[in-house]
């Protein structure tokens, strides 16, 4: 089994090794994911995607809700997106949580589910002999999700105690304040789990969650993916089986628009107990595209400026070793996002020269050419890095869902990769200069309060 597995690995590998024919080229006409797949609508608009891969036994059942934080518009309604995973746990007309667990016990299934801004998945792996029933259980909750007031008041204050546990976490706090400082109007204001005082408000919202689902689980919202030891034909025909009386839904509600940032923004927050302080560098970024070139570029420019091989953390981190840790959070999204430069400084009295060095480095980048070798390093880098992790149907499913979620085709990643291959130094620079800019700054701060001691007479 391990030779096996081997040669498959190393297969996949010398594939893409194969496309670098001459020194750091991609290849024009190759496509980065290797795999053949399906795409199909049924009559109701779920969408089906397959992707077949030989000498598997196992299939990965991925089901992608376009449904996240960002779909919350409704004033005091936030964090139900989240709250909704926990829910499709919690039973089901035909299956009680009891009974599911025991069908996914006895087939050894594997089962999980996340939310996101963008996105709700829930997936599972298991055998391929074991798929009708998996699906059973899956349309059934998909379709006829059942709870009772108690069970969901019950939920609720669980989705509170990991607000709170969360938010324990210097780290959880900073992403929470910078969303709701960069952002006036549209949906990325709250985080995943949303504002505290709407979370705190659900235990009285239970007939509003029940309209939640009514609108957003809905086949027009969802794509099934099935990846591994399962082909096109007996995707369709169990999908169509199990969901085919599934009916659409509604048009969802528009998702306000966020106007142009108007200046530089700051904010801090007073921690409680004792923390080394962090500062947070976000600027607004652009939205997730596989045809523009604004992404794709700021997305080399974060290694390259900012990751560990970088000369601002080579210098602050090991030379200076004023930082103990600098990286960057830039996720794909469906509308324009934040480009943040997370930092723990050691000494709080070090935050203002950390931020200088930031600022430097951003101002070198918008003005100086990166050279050709290190970018196709880096291309190079990026590529064999995400290779080498599509060696399993989980693997793969786990890698395509979001592409699913805001593309809803796998062609997507063959289509975004291309746009990297055509990346120049002066795409880099262009974009550090379009979109790392003052009037689209927010700097948050966060360290221990200081107590004011006062002697007593």
């Amino acid at each position: 089994m391990v030779i096996a597995m081997f040669k498959r690995v190393t297969a996949f590998v010398l594939g893409f090794l194969g496309l670098f024919a001459s020194g750091n080229s991609w290849g024009q006409d190759a496509k980065f994911f290797p795999y053949p797949f399906s795409v199909d609508t049924l009559p109701n608009r779920l969408q089906v995607v397959t992707v077949p891969i030989e000498n598997q036994k196992l299939v990965a059942l991925y089901i992608v809700v376009r449904t996240g934080s960002r779909n919350e518009v409704e004033p005091g309604k936030s964090g139900f997106a989240h709250f909704f995973e926990h829910m499709m746990f919690r039973g089901s007309e035909n299956f009680t949580p009891e009974q599911r667990d025991s069908i996914m016990k006895r087939a050894g299934a594997e089962g999980n589910a996340y939310t996101s801004d963008d996105r709700t998945v829930y997936h599972q792996l298991f055998a391929t002999e074991d798929l009708d029933q998996i699906m059973k259980l899956e349309a059934d909750r998909f379709q006829r999700l059942k709870y009772t007031v108690p069970v969901y008041k019950t939920e609720t204050l669980a989705v509170l105690g990991e607000y709170n546990k969360n938010s324990a976490n210097p780290l959880s706090k900073l992403h929470e304040l910078t969303r709701a400082t960069a952002f006036s109007r549209h949906t990325y204001q709250h985080t995943t789990m949303g504002f505290v005082e709407d979370i705190q408000g659900m235990p009285k919202e239970h007939e509003y969650s029940l309209q939640f689902y009514q609108k957003f689980y809905r086949p027009e919202n969802c794509t099934v993916l099935l990846v591994g030891a399962i082909d096109r034909t007996r995707a369709l025909e169990l999908t169509r089986k199990n969901f085919a009386d599934w009916k659409s839904g509604k048009p969802h509600p528009e998702i306000p628009a966020e106007p142009p940032p108007t200046g530089p923004k700051k904010a801090h927050v007073d921690w409680p107990s004792p923390t080394l302080p962090y500062l947070l560098i976000a600027f607004r970024g652009p939205a997730y595209s596989d045809s523009k070139k604004d992404k794709a570029a700021l997305d080399f420019l974060a290694p390259i400026a900012f990751g560990e091989d970088s000369e601002l953390y080579q210098r602050l981190v090991l030379k200076e070793q004023k930082v103990d840790m600098l990286a960057v959070d830039f996720e794909d999204h469906i509308d324009p996002e934040l480009f943040s430069i997370y930092i723990r400084v050691k000494d709080p009295s070090d935050l203002t020269y950390v931020e200088e060095q930031v600022a430097a480095t951003i101002n070198k980048f918008s003005n100086e050419l990166i050279p050709t070798q290190k970018l196709n390093d880096t291309r190079s880098r990026m590529r064999y890095g995400t290779a080498l992790g599509l060696d399993s149907s989980n693997a793969i499913g786990g890698f395509l869902a979001p592409y699913i979620a805001l593309a809803g085709t796998p062609d997507t990643v063959n289509k975004v990769f291309s746009v990297y291959l055509g990346i120049t130094p002066e795409d880099i620079r262009n974009m550090a200069r379009k979109y790392l800019v003052p009037q689209g700054k927010v700097v948050v701060t966060l360290k221990t309060k200081t107590v004011d001691v006062k002697e007593t007479k």
